[in-house]
């Protein structure tokens, strides 16, 4: 099977060479099964493809092709994301449905029941669940009566059935000073044959030989072939992919349908993990550090300008940035990931600099005793150059990214779109509409008229002291 898809994948246009892997690890922790296998496919480089054939399409063609094996169940992913996905939740998939349960039965039947659910949502790309059976086991079950007739103890049958199959040591053998012990049972060709073990004689107290087959019901029939736990309770695992979606959406809505249509018997639950767990972990983080960073942003222009309110108006400018960045995401087809994040933390620092170059200029040219309206119009237009320069230069910075398309891509486009964007409606709107809400903020008073009122000298005391002229 692994040469027939090896084949089949070299015949996929931009495929280049292919290279599998098969079993597992030695080490014990290793999640993967004997059952699986690594095909990896190295790709010729993008500007050798034909015009239009990119990494998604090269993948469509494989699923499409290999779709044709029967027996597999398939799984694409990338080869480092591959392996971070299965040592975290032990499943190579974006969202890891864990269902937990006693009943391997009931189990298997509500894993399918997920997938068939998660099959039906837009943006699943691959689903793929755990296999438990398809194991073959040999069953011997005595019958209790057919022995008792015989005057057989089921010790008796059950020495003779781990003889002949398992093995078991019949005497010792001795080296010099070491000691062997030589175990004895039916040759392979025997051991593989139902229709022998059937035939194995069972020796009764009374003399005669009788066949297992009288004593017993032997039988071959399908089990387990791996049950995996977590916790002390078996589980079983769902593997979604997930393609042109963002992961919380697609798993809020997979959450909410499998609620109403898969039931569950008490005892039985679902955890959720997979990439869509490191996501969340992430957003967790960013939820404390988001507010810090806007806190230690306030507090440093805080101290800059010593003044609460000329603070505030600073901080205006990070919605106004974060406008751009959400637009841009939206028209770009790109999702709230966490390089989107970082992006806005990003963004907030560029926003917050043309802000202050802009809000000190003008505090300068109050402090020259400007009146507010002339000063706001002359600081306006001193400092359009200056801020345009910040923003166009950290722009033009990025531009590259938005066109990358190598490793590393998935994280660099979220990050320059979300700053690019947010530096467009930062830039016009901190031009526009922070020198219109300034004098909101510092008021029709001098800024500094209490500064220079406590800097000149008091001369109270002085003219009280002063006689009053008086006349006759």
């Amino acid at each position: 099977m692994e040469m027939a898809m090896q084949k089949t994948m070299l015949q996929v246009p931009g495929v280049e060479t292919v290279v599998s892997r098969m079993g597992r690890g030695e080490s014990p922790a290793d999640p993967a099964g004997p059952n699986e296998a690594d095909v990896m496919a190295s790709l010729t480089p993008f500007d050798e493809r034909a015009h239009g054939v990119t990494q998604d399409k090269i993948a469509d063609q494989m699923r499409q092709r290999l779709s044709s094996i029967p027996g597999i169940n398939l799984v694409m992913s990338q080869p480092i994301s591959d392996r971070v996905d299965e040592m975290v939740s032990g499943v190579r998939a974006d969202v890891a449905v864990m269902l937990y349960g006693d009943d391997l039965d009931v189990l298997v039947g509500k894993a399918n029941e997920i997938a068939k659910v998660a099959s039906s949502i837009q943006g699943t790309q691959d689903t793929r669940v755990d296999r438990v059976g398809g194991q073959q086991y040999l069953t011997i079950d005595i019958d209790r009566g057919a022995i008792a007739r015989y005057r057989i103890n089921a010790a008796d049958v059950n020495d003779v059935i781990e003889t002949a199959i398992a093995g078991k040591s019949a005497t010792d053998i001795y080296e010099g000073e070491r000691r062997f012990q030589a175990v004895v049972r039916l040759p392979q060709s025997l051991r593989d044959s139902i229709e022998d073990i059937r035939e194995l004689q069972v020796t009764s107290p009374d003399g005669p030989r009788v066949p297992l087959k009288d004593l017993a019901s032997v039988k071959v029939v399908e089990g387990p072939a791996l049950i995996n736990r977590s916790m002390g309770r078996r589980r079983i695992v769902v593997g979604v992919n997930v393609q042109d979606r963002d992961l919380g959406g697609f798993v809020a809505e997979l959450q909410n349908k499998v609620d109403k249509q898969v039931h569950l018997p008490a005892g039985y639950f679902i955890e959720w993990g997979g990439q869509f767990h490191n996501m969340e972990r992430a957003l967790h983080h960013l939820m404390i550090i988001v507010p810090i960073t806007i806190a230690a942003i306030f507090f440093l222009l805080f101290v800059l300008f010593n003044s609460v309110r000329f603070a505030a108006l600073i901080i205006t400018v990070l919605p106004l940035a974060s406008i751009g960045g959400v637009l841009a995401l939206f028209f770009s087809g790109e999702y709230l990931s966490v390089p989107a994040s970082v992006g806005f933390i990003a963004l907030w620092g560029i926003a917050v600099l043309n802000g202050v170059v802009l809000v000190s200029y003008i505090r300068k040219l109050r402090q020259e005793s400007l009146p507010q309206d002339e000063a706001v119009r002359e600081g306006a237009r001193l400092r359009f150059r200056p801020v345009m320069m910040t923003a166009t230069v950290a722009a033009f910075g990025l531009v590259p990214f938005l066109f990358a398309t190598g490793p590393g891509s998935e994280i660099q486009r979220p990050l320059a779109i979300v700053v690019i964007g947010g530096l467009v409606s930062s830039t016009a709107l901190t031009l526009l509409l922070v020198p219109v809400v300034y004098g909101f903020f510092e008021g029709k008073g001098d800024p500094n008229l209490e500064d220079r009122e406590s800097a000149a000298p008091s001369n109270t005391s002085d003219l009280d002291m002063q006689p009053v002229p008086t006349s006759v």
